[in-house]
């Protein structure tokens, strides 16, 4: 039986210089994993579902229902092609040195920000300040 590693998992944490070597190298496998997984659970769902392309069902009611989950699908899809773009732009980021700062502010976003939200590019204030622009607008 392989023995079970006891090291801990490596966070970034803020007693250490924020973006050091470690916080990038942390990001930059955080934000591939990510990336893989998307990539990964895409092909495994277009494998899945690529069978029923060619069934033609004579019932109005199955294809309209094969319709909106076909609609679905497309719409989960178009979402996870955008955040792998996100990812990429992150990645790109985190190599010319702009990673974890606002683009607005050019404050640092936050560890903790950064490690539930990866792609961030606003700090929490940036970003609450655009929500209540957009909610007026939307209003």
């Amino acid at each position: 039986m392989p023995k079970k590693s006891t090291k801990k998992a490596y966070v970034p944490n803020a007693k250490e210089k924020y973006m050091c070597a470690k916080h990038k190298k942390y990001f930059t496998s955080e934000l591939l994993k990510w990336k893989k997984d998307i990539i990964r659970s895409n092909n495994l769902g277009n494998i899945l579902n690529s069978s029923d392309d060619n069934i033609s069902s004579a019932d109005v009611v199955d294809q309209a229902s094969s319709y909106t989950d076909k609609t679905v699908e497309m719409k989960a899809l178009n979402r996870s092609r955008k955040l792998i773009e996100k990812i990429d732009a992150a990645l790109k980021r985190i190599k010319d040195g702009t990673y974890g700062y606002c683009e607005e502010t050019s404050e640092p976003i936050g560890l903790k920000r950064l490690i539930a939200r990866p792609v961030a590019t606003l700090s929490i204030e940036a970003q609450e300040k655009h929500e209540r622009i957009e909610k007026i607008y939307v209003d």
